[in-house]
């Protein structure tokens, strides 16, 4: 048997049981990160007035794609991960949350304001900042008011609180696609307006020379010219109006906006405002989102990834853990430990020797150490090690 012994203590150690590349594991302090991450992300939507939804994190490829009429036209719908069922069919893994919003807002009384968290997929290049699978965190309003810069103000102002909580101050970029539209019409162009719009929306990624090197080649160098100019430029144009809107109302909610005329965002879906947030210590945008119709409903959304927002969150794990060693008196150990647990401590008991309790306490960062020993159970007193300063006191049960 020595030799199957050998041979399954090796298999153990293969790279297949690495993660796949583009997907990983959190644990310790990461896990505990990106736990309360989501937490606050939750609080604040549920503060605003959104509510929870779920939905299947396997779809039908037409409809990761955006359906029949082929409504998304990102190049990157590409990357979506495909699958097929016994049954042939043709299936994908959930690649954002936005479009499963036509089935939940069946309905639902307008307006329908709805968040979802969970993990999503994408088959594309993996950086350290880009990942296959992350977790999303939507909001969105379905059925937004006749002025659609109040409802896109509520969100942004619940952006920049789930930013400030996380220690993130945050650089909030505006546009709106309807002006870049108007500026097109109004610079005569009217062939390769998409592959135009890409070449925008590399403006933070690539050089000014690139860049119009980029649009030379689609004879629309004039655009650069044009996004640089002046509000007087901009006030002709009657879409600009609502950009000023989303500025007054974002004021109104005590919240600082920039007006960028390169932020274009995925052509899936977006036919009003756009926004992006910037943050220091990131290039890439943490935090994406904008206006856009669903059956004939205006809508506007928010999605922050919580993988990249832990690149830059700024948060302090101030948790008071606590390890209970039994020394030989384990029903009373438990006694303690459950009545640290109703009162709402995070408790785990370690039943063994004092120093192998102390090595495990200072592994899983645990705050403070408990011992129960007999001497303690007698007089009802109880040694805590505050494990921070290495000083000792005591504690009455």
């Amino acid at each position: 048997m020595e030799p199957i012994r050998q041979k399954t203590k090796s298999l153990t150690n293969r790279a297949s049981d690495s993660a796949v590349k583009g997907f990983r594991d959190f644990t310790g302090e990461e896990a505990e990160m990106f736990s309360e991450i989501k937490k606050i992300i939750v609080s604040n939507f549920e503060r605003y007035g959104f509510q929870p939804a779920e939905t299947p994190v396997i779809e039908q490829e037409d409809f990761v794609k955006g359906g029949d009429k082929n409504e998304n036209k990102d190049e990157v719908i590409s990357d979506i991960f495909k699958l097929k069922d016994k049954g042939k069919r043709n299936l994908a893994l959930r690649y954002e949350f936005t479009f499963q919003l036509k089935r939940l807002m069946s309905g639902k009384k307008m307006p329908y304001k709805r968040y979802e968290i969970g993990n999503v997929f994408r088959d594309e290049p993996v950086s350290s900042n880009r990942l296959r699978q992350f977790t999303q965190c939507d909001a969105d309003i379905v059925g937004v008011s006749e002025i659609p810069s109040r409802d896109e103000a509520e969100i942004l102002s619940l952006t920049e609180g789930i930013l400030r909580e996380l220690g993130i101050k945050p650089i909030i970029l505006i546009n709106n696609r309807k002006l870049l539209n108007e500026i097109f019409d109004d610079l005569k162009i009217k062939k390769n307006k998409e592959q135009i719009l890409r070449e925008i929306d590399k403006s933070d990624k690539v050089s000014e020379k690139e860049l119009r090197a980029n649009l030379g080649k689609l004879k629309a160098e004039k655009v650069m010219e044009a996004l640089k100019q002046g509000e007087d430029y901009f006030n002709k144009f009657e879409s600009y109006k609502e950009i000023i809107s989303l500025m007054d109302y974002c004021r109104i909610y005590g919240i600082n906006v920039r007006f960028s005329p390169t932020i274009v965002r995925g052509l899936s879906y977006y036919n009003g405002a756009v926004f992006e947030i910037k943050a220091e210590g990131i290039k890439e945008t943490i935090v994406g989102g904008g206006s856009y119709n669903f059956n004939g409903m205006r809508c506007t959304g928010i999605s922050f990834g919580v993988e990249r927002l832990m690149a830059v969150a700024k948060l302090k794990l101030q948790k008071e853990k606590y390890l209970v060693v039994s020394l030989g008196q384990d029903k009373d150990a438990i006694k303690i430990v459950q009545r640290l647990r109703y009162g709402g401590k995070e408790v785990s008991i370690f039943y063994g020797k004092p120093t192998k309790a102390l090595e495990y306490a200072n592994s899983y960062r645990i705050n403070n150490v408990i011992f129960v020993g007999e001497k303690e159970v007698r007089s009802g007193k109880f040694k805590v090690k505050d494990m921070r300063s290495g000083k000792e006191s005591a504690l009455k049960f």
